[in-house]
């Protein structure tokens, strides 16, 4: 928690940080009398004026001191907002922003990495307030509520904050140096074209020319990857995988994120879904990851264009089955998709071997395998699986056809 600020003026009672420790207590054994009465004396501070001014910077100060801690966590600013929305709400979200342009006021801005700035920014993350000592009430006005409700949003806030797990740090936090310089990723110029390839793919209601967009945008991006591989290992390179965390949102999450596993294991990747964050974190090579993402993001445009093409659903009763309907397309469609990119990596198996240089790439892949496996049990050496429900069968034919037209024949021109 924050830096203890003193008892309240002319009381001998406890302290705003126990009193704050005590409300986040009652929340997390749901305890409603007991926070009652700790968010009724945060409200009051007593002491006066000054006694809210301290109760005020005491909040503030815990706020800000475990968005810092869930930053050494490996969590990231946009994840924190994130996650502070979906269990908590719009009021949640914009208090953890706050927080965190407080927090990154310590920092030199010359030592805050491209990415970060960029997230603080996406999330509006800005000191709009002019004094710590009345953050509370301010922030309240500014939402329109009471100064309980902005006490209780605060305690709601640390209590997430501090049930956050550890996970992987993804690049350099506020004040760390990047001594390891990024390698693998796919070329910028790459991927501008990439994604204009894609982007046609999208746009066009011809399958034939989705089809040769698709499979130009994928046969870049493995050439690129087969290359880079082979390069690192014949310079003795030590490349390492890392990890990227996607979000997934809702609707039908439980069906995109497996849309994007089977993305992920085709691109030599790994992942598994956050659910409670609604986030899939990815394992692997740089550019595998790149490859993934941009072909994850994609696929699933062409299949809710598809998806919401088919117009609501009713069945013979006249009850609306919209909902499962494309529930059971997504999750046929992923399936599909799986089938086919797995077949394919058998296909590139064996043209690979059969290749002028798979003697030294059927290696080199095989390690490039392992050590994500490796990163992947690391990360996670405990899972739980997530059975996937389908009842619509008409939306599951609409997908698994969908998939079909999905052409992903990219990877199979590996020997080209």
């Amino acid at each position: 928690m924050g830096e203890p600020v003193g008892p309240f003026p002319g009381s001998e009672g406890p302290l705003p940080e126990q009193l704050i420790d005590r409300a986040i207590a009652a929340v997390h054994h749901q305890q409603a009398d007991e926070f009652e009465i700790c968010r009724d004396l945060l409200v009051a501070g007593p002491g006066g004026a000054v006694g809210v001014q301290v109760v005020n910077r005491a909040l503030l100060s815990s706020l800000v001191g475990e968005v810092e801690h869930a930053w050494r966590r490996g969590w990231q600013p946009s994840e924190l907002v994130r996650a502070a929305r979906r269990e908590g709400g719009a009021r949640h979200a914009r208090l953890v922003a706050d927080a965190c342009a407080a927090q990154i006021r310590a920092y030199p801005i010359a030592s805050v990495d491209r990415t970060w700035k960029a997230q603080l920014e996406a999330v509006e993350a800005d000191v709009w307030w002019t004094h710590d000592d009345h953050f509370v009430d301010v922030w309240a006005v500014r939402h329109g509520v009471d100064r309980a409700a902005a006490i209780t949003t605060a305690i709601e806030v640390l209590h997430l904050l501090l049930s956050m797990p550890a996970v992987e740090p993804i690049g350099p936090m506020p004040g760390v140096v990047d001594t390891v310089a990024a390698n693998g990723h796919l070329d910028q110029r790459l991927l501008d074209r990439v994604r204009a390839l894609l982007a046609k793919a999208e746009r066009t209601e011809f399958p034939e020319e989705a089809e040769a967009y698709t499979a130009k945008a994928q046969e870049l991006m493995t050439r690129h990857r087969i290359d880079h591989a082979l390069l690192a290992a014949t310079a003795g390179k030590r490349d390492r995988p890392s990890s990227v965390r996607i979000a997934v949102d809702n609707p039908y999450e439980a069906a995109k994120s497996l849309l994007l596993q089977v993305v992920a294991d085709a691109n030599s990747c790994r992942a598994v879904w956050m659910k409670r964050f609604g986030l899939v974190a990815v394992v692997g090579y740089a550019s595998d990851l790149d490859a993934t993402e941009v072909l994850f993001t994609s696929l699933l445009v062409q299949a809710t264009r598809v998806m919401t093409g088919a117009g609501s659903k009713t069945d013979r009763s006249g009850r609306n089955t919209t909902r499962s309907f494309r529930q059971s397309f997504l999750t046929s469609y992923a399936s599909r998709i799986g089938e086919r990119l797995n077949a394919a990596s058998e296909r590139i198996g064996q043209e690979a071997a059969a290749s002028d240089r798979g003697a030294a790439l059927v290696p080199v892949l095989a390690a490039r395998t392992e050590a994500v496996n490796d990163a992947f049990s690391e990360q996670f050496p405990e899972m739980t699986q997530v059975p996937t429900h389908v009842n619509n069968s008409e939306g599951w034919a609409s997908g698994r056809a969908a998939a079909d037209r999905a052409v992903l024949q990219g990877r199979a021109k590996l020997s080209g």
